[in-house]
């Protein structure tokens, strides 16, 4: 009888087990893609692009000063010299010169930037979240496209960054003389330098965030959605800082070409990538294409952290009113 009493009590549904394996683990599901409108996405993306730049403004003028060649009057490559250099001479205001240019470049780039790159992603990953070489190229179709919009005003922003307040009032007097003493060329002179930096640190970029992502998610699924701006930003930060290093030469030759003139910097005949490296190199050798590497990687890391942190929590919302405008209808 007691037997049968024991057995009638499990067959009661409130207290029926279910046998796990010991390795079980709850399955991560990556959506293919997420679902949201392109205007949806260029809102995001500008967001996040204006936060992240804005916030790493000085550290971005410090690797300026540090890049930058000839008479400027940054000419050692220490961060604290460079520092303390442009504190003694412009104070605190000097870390900011160029912010406007930066505030009405950034937005719009990045909105070409990540809609492109999401855009790609979708077309040539199909089905499968996880394919790299689709990241990769999907970054480089973004960069192709956002540096068209983004390279004009961080020409700007260089030559702000680097003259005084006698060289260029602001951003619409630098356009200005710029467009008056070298013509409208000049804002492009460094674009194809500035792609062939960007193409390999997008790819490099895109393709260890997502790895990098997915594989944090996979180390803790059942706190996820608790820790996801630690995982975006953690992500971001690792995937910013390689990239940032890898691409640092041409970092050097894209603020060359965009300063060339500016504050006794020198001047090249043409925009050539190889005369401008055998310059740096003639200079300061081998090292020289290495400027500015350390605050290049303090920028892009915290850079990076902040703006997918703020770019993933942006979508997260136009995901949630999508869903609620879905479930009203």
């Amino acid at each position: 009888m007691a037997t049968e009493a024991t057995t009638t009590n499990f067959q009661n549904s409130d207290f029926r087990p279910v046998p796990q394996p010991p390795d079980f683990h709850p399955e991560v599901i990556v959506s293919p893609h997420d679902g949201l409108h392109f205007w949806q996405f260029m809102i995001a993306g500008s967001v996040a692009g204006c936060v992240e730049h804005m916030a790493m403004f000085p550290v971005d003028t410090v690797k300026t000063h540090m890049q930058a060649l000839g008479s400027c009057p940054i000419k050692s490559v220490g961060v604290r010299h460079a520092l303390r250099s442009i504190l003694k001479s412009e104070g605190l205001p000097g870390l900011y010169r160029g912010i406007g240019a930066m505030g009405l470049g950034a937005g719009p780039a990045h909105a070409v930037y990540f809609s492109v790159y999401e855009v790609c992603k979708k077309y040539f990953s199909g089905e499968n979240p996880n394919n790299s070489a689709a990241h990769a190229v999907s970054g480089v179709c973004a960069t192709v496209a956002s540096d068209a919009f983004f390279t004009p005003m961080d020409t700007v922003k260089q030559r702000l960054q680097l003259g005084n307040s006698a060289a260029y009032r602001g951003v619409f007097d630098c356009v200005k003389k710029v467009l008056k003493e070298e013509g409208f060329g000049a804002f492009y002179a460094s674009y194809r330098t500035t792609v062939l930096m960007n193409a390999p640190y997008t790819a490099v970029h895109f393709t260890t965030y997502e790895a990098l992502k997915r594989g944090l998610i996979e180390i803790s699924p059942e706190s996820v959605s608790d820790e996801r701006v630690i995982v975006h930003a953690t992500a971001g930060a690792l995937a910013g800082a390689s990239a940032a290093v890898i691409t640092t030469p041409l970092d050097v030759v894209k603020t060359q070409l965009q300063c060339q003139g500016v504050c006794g910097c020198d001047r090249f005949k043409s925009s050539s990538i190889g005369d401008v490296v055998k310059t740096i190199m003639r200079k300061d050798g081998y090292k020289g294409l290495m400027r500015g590497w350390i605050p290049r990687t303090l920028f892009h890391a915290p850079a990076a952290a902040i703006c997918w942190s703020t770019y993933e929590a942006a979508k997260a919302f136009f995901q949630e009113i999508n869903a609620s405008s879905e479930s009203g209808t």
